[in-house]
This record gives C-alpha cells, sequence and structure tokens, in this order.
C-alpha cells in the first residue's frame, strides 16, 4: 500500500502533469519568447560592445589629433587646424555618452582652457562629469570645472565642484589638493570657520599625505592667530 506521503507525490505529479498537457501552447509560446529575449539580449551586448569599441577608437584619434597640434601659446588655440578638430569633437561628443563622450567634452574643455574662454571650458568640463560619471574621468572633470568657474570669480560654484570631486565614487589622486583647495576659497570668501574645517579634513582624511597636511597646518595656524 502507498503511504500517504506516496499519495501526495503521485497527486502533485499528476496535477502538474495534467496541468502541462492542458496549457502545453501556451507554455510552448512562452519557452519560444524567453529563446527570443535571451538571444535578442545576448545580440544587443554584442552589438553594444562593438559600438561601444568603435566609439572608443574614434575619440582616440580625435584626442591624437589634439596632441599633434603645436599648442604653445593662447594664439596657437585658434588656428584652422584646431578650430576644425574642436568642430569634429562637438559633432562627436554631441552624440555620444559614457567614456568616449566624456573624453571628447574633456579635450574640448582644454581647447576653450587654452583660448582662456573659462566660460565655454566650464560647460565643456561639466557636461564631461556628467556624461562620465561612471568612469575615471568624473572627478578630474570636476576639479577642472572648479579651475575654470574660479577663473570666473565663481567660488561658491568652484566648492560645489570640487567637493563632488572629493566625494565621487571613482578614486581621485588630487583629492587631497581638492579639499585644500576648498579651504583657500573658502578664505577668499571670508568665510574662516569653513576654512578651517575644510583643512582639517585634509588632515583627517589623509594623513600620510605630508605635502597637503603640512599646508593645511599652516593655513589654520594662520587664520587661528588672526
Amino acid at each position: 500500500m502507498q503511504n500517504k506521503n506516496e499519495k501526495v507525490k503521485v497527486n502533485i505529479g499528476d496535477r502538474i502533469s495534467d496541468f502541462v498537457q492542458r496549457n502545453r501552447k501556451a507554455i510552448a509560446v512562452l519557452f519560444g519568447l524567453l529563446i527570443v529575449l535571451f538571444i535578442g539580449l545576448i545580440a544587443y551586448l554584442i552589438i553594444s560592445d562593438n559600438l561601444n569599441k568603435k566609439a572608443i577608437a574614434e575619440v582616440e584619434e580625435l584626442v591624437s589629433r589634439y596632441e599633434n597640434l603645436d599648442l604653445f601659446s593662447t594664439d596657437d588655440y585658434f588656428t584652422e587646424d584646431t578650430e576644425e578638430l574642436l568642430v569634429d569633437l562637438e559633432t562627436f561628443a554631441n552624440s555620444k555618452k559614457g567614456y568616449p563622450g566624456s573624453k571628447a567634452w574633456f579635450v574640448i574643455g582644454q581647447i576653450y582652457s587654452g583660448r582662456e574662454d573659462w566660460v565655454k571650458a566650464e560647460e565643456s568640463w561639466s557636461t564631461s562629469a556628467r556624461v562620465g560619471e561612471k568612469t575615471y574621468l568624473g572627478p578630474i572633470s570636476l576639479f577642472n570645472a572648479a579651475s575654470a568657474a574660479q577663473e570666473q570669480g565663481k567660488y561658491e560654484q568652484a566648492i560645489i565642484y570640487l567637493k563632488e570631486s572629493v566625494e565621487h565614487k571613482f578614486e581621485f589622486p588630487s583629492a587631497p589638493h581638492a579639499q585644500f583647495s576648498i579651504g583657500r576659497l573658502y578664505e577668499q570668501l571670508g568665510n574662516s570657520s569653513e576654512a578651517i574645517e575644510a583643512y582639517r579634513l585634509v588632515l583627517s582624511k589623509w594623513p600620510d599625505i605630508t605635502v597637503w597636511n603640512n599646508l593645511a597646518r599652516s593655513r589654520i595656524i594662520s587664520i587661528e592667530s588672526n
């Protein structure tokens, strides 16, 4: 005789079998749809990867053109070759995201910086940071955007950029420098308490970075002695 557990197993098995028989067409359609979706996903990933590799190759070619320019003075940033490159960079940047787009905006920022057009340099680097938020270019672009903002006397905006660069999820080697710069900008704004707090963060977050620690300590002493 079958025991109770065996009867339950048989009943469940019969029910499953009966369900499959009654819904075999729907199950077959669903299974087929899952296969199509899976194949589509694989195809999408392959195509996206190929497009990204192509975009990277294209932006590196643009970067190479920039590096091959003779840029020794402000006037050199207004040559015909530089202008043509700028147009190509902007066309490319406006159609790309991620690293390729961010890199293009970064170089655009460098060109405008060379022209001492700090408004467009700031815009370009801030766009580079946004487009390349998930890349190492994010904090670097924010740091550069802060420099461009500072050139315009926009100290509050520069502080915002610098704080974002320090707090960025990607490791930023110049973070101690950025944090120290926050203190200096607060000093220029006449906010001594915020400046001291910024310098103390340099000491607490990067105790082994001697250069910035010494500079931060000297600024704290200078502020507190006045």
